[in-house]
C-alpha cells in the first residue's frame, strides 16, 4: 500500500479501516450462525427429511468440485503465462522499480494466478458455506412456524444474512489485501481475482440451475399433473431432489453470482480509477471505492435489525419488513457516502476536477438503481400487482393463453429494465461528463468511471440482496419439510403452521425474482464498466506499440460501420441465445429422465404405500446431468472472445462485447421475470379454496394450466436467466485480460511465423468450441436402465 505515490496518512488509515470492516462482516456472519444453530430443529420426522436434503446437497457439491478442479488448474497456469506474452504494465514496473522486467513479469504472473485461485476459492466458500447455513436454517424455520410468523421470518432472513455477510466480507477482504500488497499494480492481479470468482459463479449457476430445475420439472409433471398429489408429497420420489436443488441453485449459485459481481465492479472501478490517477495525480479515484464498500458492509448489518414481522402476520407484512430493512440500509449508506466524500475529498485539488460531490452522487445513483429495479421486478413478478394477476386470469382459458400472457410480461419487463439502466448511464454522463475543461478521451474515461461507481453503489447493499435471495430457498425448503413431515395432520396448529410456510414461500418467490433482477442489472453495469476498462487497456497497449493517440481505440471508438466490427457485434448478440438454448436443453433432457424414474417408481406401488420411494435415484440423475454440462457451457464464455479477438482483431472484439451486453441483458430479464410471474400465478391459484368442480384451487384445470406455465418458466428463471449474468462477465473479463495480447499479435510488422502461430491457436480453439457444442447437444445416456427395483416393504406407516 505504501508504494502508492502521494498516499496520505488518512488514506493509509482508511484502507486499514476498510480491511477491519471486512473482518467485522465475517465476524457478524459467525455471530448469526451461532444464533441460528441455537434454534429448535423440530420433530424427529422433520430432521429425517432435513438430513436427506443435506446429504443430497453435500454429495452434489463434492461431485461438482471434482468436475471443475482440472479446468481451474489449467486456467491458473494460463493466467500465470499470460503476463509473459506482453510487456509488464507501467504501474507494475513502477511498483517494482528495483526489479528487472523479467522479474516483474514473474511477480505479476504469480500474483495474478494466486489471485485467480483466491477469487475462485472465495466464490466457492461463499456458495458452499452459504448453502450449508441455508440448510441449517430451513428446518429451524419449519419448526418456528409452529410458534409464530415473526419467529419464522426472523430465522429465515437472518440465516440468509449469513451468506450476505460472507459475500460482503470475503469480497472486500480479497480486494483490499491485493491492494495493500500490490498498490498501483493491483489491477493486474485483481483481473485474476475477478475472473476466478466469476468462473466459479458460472459453474455454480449452470450446474445448480440444471440440477434444481430438472428435479422440479420432473416432480411437478408426474406428481402434480399426472398423479394429482400435492407439491411436496413424501410419496413423490423426486421431492428430495427438488428441495436439494433449491439449495445448490438459489443459495450456492446466487451467492457466488453476486460475489463475482461485487468483485468485478471494484476491478473495473480500480482500473478506470488508475487511468484517472495518471491524468489527475489524485488517489481519491482509487481509495474512495474501497471506502464505499466498507460503508456498505456496516449498512447491511444495521438493516438486518429492521426486518420484523408486522401485526397481521401475512405475506404482505413479510415483504414490507424485508423491504424496510433494505431501504434502511440504503438510506444509511447514502448518508454515509456523502459524509465520507465531504470529509475526504472536499479540498482544492479535487475541486479542480469537478468537486467532492461527484463520486458520492454516482454511488448514490447506483443505490437508487438497486431500489428501482427492486420495485420494478416486484411489480412484474409479485402476487399483488396486475401482471401476475392477469396471468392467473388467463388460466381460465387454459395453459396456452397463460403462457402467452407470461411471455408478454417478460418482454415488457425487459424494456423497462433497459430504460432504467440507460437512465443510470445518462446520469453518469451528467455527473462526470460536465466537469469543466475535460473533454475527449479523458471525458469518456470519467463517464465510464462514473458508470463503475454506480455499479459499486448498486452492490453496496450486497448483504441485503443475498439475504433476500437466500430467504427464498430457505422458506421453500421449510415449506417442503413441513409438508412432508405433517402429511395427514389436520389440527388447527398444523394448518396455521402450513399457512405461515405458504405465505413465506410466496414472499420468497418474489424476493428471489427481485435479487435476480438486481443481479442482472449489476451484471450489465459491471459489463459496461469492464467495457470501459477494455478500451483503456487496449489504448495503453496500442500506445506501447507506437500507435498515435488519434488512432487509438479510445479516440476513434468502436465503429459499427467497419464490417468486422459489425460481425463481432452479431456474434456477441447471438452468444447468449446459444448459451440459453443449451442450458434449457440440458434441463429438458434431465427432466425427462426424472419423469421416467418417477413413473417407474409409481408403477411399483409407491403411491399406494406398497414400496417406499427411492429418493437417491432422482438426486443421482440430476447430479449427473448437471455435471455433464458444466465445462462445455463454461468454454463457450471463455473461448469465444479469444477466437473473435485473434481472428477479427481487437475492434471486432469490442463490437462483440457490445453485442453480448445488450442482447444478454434483454434476454436475462425476459427469462427471469416471465418465469417468476408464472410461478407466482400458479401459487395464487393454489391459494384459492379447493373446489375442482368449479375450477378453483388445487386439482382444478386452472391449476394444471398454472403448473404447466410454472414448469415452462422453471428453467427460464432458475437456469438460463441467472446463468447469463456470470457468462456475460466471464466474456468481458477474458476480453480485458487478452486485449493486450490481441493488440500485440495484430501489429502489421508481425513476423510470418507468429501470424501462422496465431491462426493455429485460433483454429485449435475453434475445435474446442465445436467440441463444447457437440457435447452440449449430445443426448443424455439413459440412467434408468439397470436401476435396482426397490423391495416391497408392506404398507407405509
Amino acid at each position: 500500500m505504501y508504494y502508492m505515490q502521494g498516499l496520505q496518512n488518512f488514506e493509509a488509515v482508511a484502507i486499514w479501516v476498510v480491511f477491519g470492516v471486512a473482518i467485522v462482516g465475517l465476524l457478524y456472519a459467525i455471530f448469526l450462525r451461532n444464533q441460528i444453530l441455537r434454534e429448535d430443529k423440530g420433530t424427529e420426522k422433520m430432521q429425517e427429511v432435513w438430513n436427506a436434503i443435506k446429504d443430497g446437497a453435500n454429495a452434489y457439491l463434492q461431485k461438482q468440485i471434482r468436475s471443475i478442479v482440472p479446468l481451474i488448474v489449467m486456467l491458473t497456469f494460463a493466467l500465470f503465462l499470460s503476463v509473459y506474452i506482453v510487456p509488464p504494465s507501467p504501474e507494475a514496473l513502477e511498483r517494482f522499480a528495483d526489479k528487472t522486467p523479467d522479474q516483474v513479469r514473474f511477480i505479476i504472473g504469480i500474483a495474478r494466478a494466486l489471485a485467480f485461485v483466491m477469487g475462485a476459492g472465495f466464490s466457492l466458500t461463499v456458495g458452499q458455506i452459504g448453502m450449508r447455513m441455508a440448510i441449517e436454517g430451513n428446518v429451524r424455520v419449519a419448526s418456528a412456524s409452529r410458534r409464530s410468523f415473526g419467529d419464522a421470518l426472523r430465522i429465515a432472513y437472518r440465516a440468509g444474512t449469513i451468506t450476505g455477510m460472507l459475500t460482503d466480507g470475503l469480497g472486500l477482504l480479497g480486494g483490499t489485501i491485493i491492494f495493500i500488497i500490490l498498490g498501483i499494480a493491483a489491477p493486474d492481479a485483481l483481473l485474476g481475482f475477478g475472473f476466478g470468482g466469476t468462473l466459479l459463479a458460472l459453474f455454480m449457476r449452470v450446474g445448480g440451475g440444471i440440477f434444481t430445475k430438472a428435479a422440479d420439472v420432473g416432480a411437478d409433471l408426474v406428481g402434480k399433473v399426472e398423479a394429482g398429489i400435492p407439491e411436496d408429497d413424501p410419496r413423490n420420489p423426486a421431492v428430495i431432489a427438488d428441495l436439494v436443488g433449491d439449495n445448490v441453485g438459489d443459495c450456492a449459485g446466487m451467492a457466488a453470482d453476486i460475489f463475482e459481481s461485487y468483485e468485478v465492479t471494484i476491478v473495473s472501478g480500480l482500473i478506470l480509477g488508475l487511468a484517472l490517477w495518471h491524468t489527475t495525480g489524485r488517489l481519491e479515484w482509487i481509495i474512495f471505492p474501497l471506502m464505499v464498500r466498507g460503508i456498505g458492509v456496516l449498512s447491511s448489518i444495521i438493516g438486518t435489525y429492521f426486518v420484523k414481522a408486522g401485526k397481521t402476520g401475512k405475506s404482505e407484512d413479510a415483504m414490507k419488513a424485508i423491504f424496510s430493512g433494505f431501504l434502511t440500509s440504503a438510506v444509511v449508506s447514502a448518508v454515509m457516502f456523502f459524509i465520507a466524500g465531504f470529509l475526504y475529498m472536499n479540498n482544492a485539488a479535487m475541486n479542480e476536477w469537478g468537486g467532492w460531490w461527484r463520486m458520492p452522487a454516482a454511488v448514490g445513483v447506483g443505490v437508487l438503481l438497486a431500489i428501482v429495479i427492486d420495485r420494478l421486478t416486484e411489480y412484474f413478478t409479485g402476487t399483488h400487482a396486475a401482471p401476475v394477476n392477469d396471468i392467473k386470469k388467463a388460466a381460465d382459458t387454459g395453459p396456452a393463453t397463460l403462457i402467452l400472457n407470461g411471455i408478454s410480461v417478460g418482454f415488457e419487463s425487459s424494456v423497462w429494465s433497459v430504460l432504467v439502466i440507460a437512465v443510470t448511464i445518462v446520469a453518469s454522463i451528467f455527473i462526470f461528463g460536465t466537469i469543466p475543461g475535460v473533454d475527449g478521451t479523458i471525458r469518456a474515461t470519467f463517464v465510464l468511471y462514473g458508470v463503475a461507481m454506480t455499479g459499486i453503489g448498486m452492490l453496496t447493499l450486497t448483504g441485503n440482496n443475498v439475504a433476500m435471495d437466500s430467504f427464498g430457498p430457505i422458506a421453500d425448503n421449510a415449506n417442503g419439510i413441513g409438508e412432508m413431515s405433517w402429511s395427514g395432520k389436520t389440527d388447527k396448529a398444523t394448518k396455521d403452521a402450513q399457512q405461515i410456510m405458504a405465505d413465506l414461500d410466496a414472499v420468497g418467490n418474489t424476493t428471489k425474482a427481485i435479487t435476480k433482477g438486481v443481479a442482472i442489472g449489476s451484471a450489465v453495469i459491471a459489463a459496461v464498466s469492464l467495457f470501459g476498462s477494455f478500451l483503456v487497456d487496449v489504448s495503453r497497449a496500442q500506445a506501447s506499440f507506437g500507435t498515435p493517440a488519434a488512432e487509438q481505440i479510445q479516440a476513434i471508438g468502436i465503429r459499427v460501420d467497419v464490417p468486422q466490427v459489425f460481425v463481432g457485434m452479431l456474434i456477441g448478440g447471438a452468444l447468449p441465445w446459444l448459451f440459453s438454448s443449451f442450458a434449457i436443453q440440458a434441463v429438458t433432457r434431465a427432466a425427462s429422465l426424472i419423469v421416467l424414474e418417477v413413473r417407474r417408481q409409481f408403477k411399483l406401488g409407491v403411491l399406494e404405500g406398497k414400496v417406499k420411494p427411492d429418493y437417491k435415484q432422482a438426486v443421482s440423475i440430476s447430479t449427473t446431468a448437471a455435471q455433464k454440462e458444466l465445462v462445455s457451457l463454461a468454454l463457450l464464455g471463455i473461448v469465444t472472445p479469444i477466437v473473435v479477438g485473434l481472428t477479427l482483431q481487437v475492434e471486432a472484439l469490442g463490437g462483440f462485447l457490445a453485442g453480448i451486453i445488450v442482447s444478454g441483458q434483454l434476454l436475462a430479464v425476459f427469462l427471469n421475470n416471465s418465469g417468476g410471474a408464472w410461478d407466482n400465478a400458479k401459487k395464487l391459484i393454489e391459494d384459492e379454496p379447493k373446489d375442482p368442480k368449479n375450477n378453483l384451487g388445487k386439482g382444478s384445470e386452472r391449476h394444471k394450466a398454472g403448473v404447466v406455465g410454472d414448469t415452462v418458466g422453471d428453467p427460464f428463471k432458475d437456469t438460463a436467466g441467472p446463468a447469463l449474468n456470470p457468462m456475460i462477465k466471464v466474456v468481458n473479463l477474458v476480453a480485458v485480460i487478452i486485449a493486450p495480447i490481441v493488440v500485440q499479435y495484430s501489429q502489421p510488422d508481425l513476423p510470418l511465423g507468429a501470424k501462422i502461430g496465431v491462426w493455429v491457436v485460433a483454429l485449435a480453439l475453434m475445435g474446442v468450441l465445436a467440441w463444447a457444442v457437440i457435447r452440449s447437444k449430445a443426448p443424455a445416456q439413459s440412467m434408468t436402465a439397470g436401476i435396482e427395483t426397490p423391495k416391497k416393504s408392506g404398507k407405509r406407516k
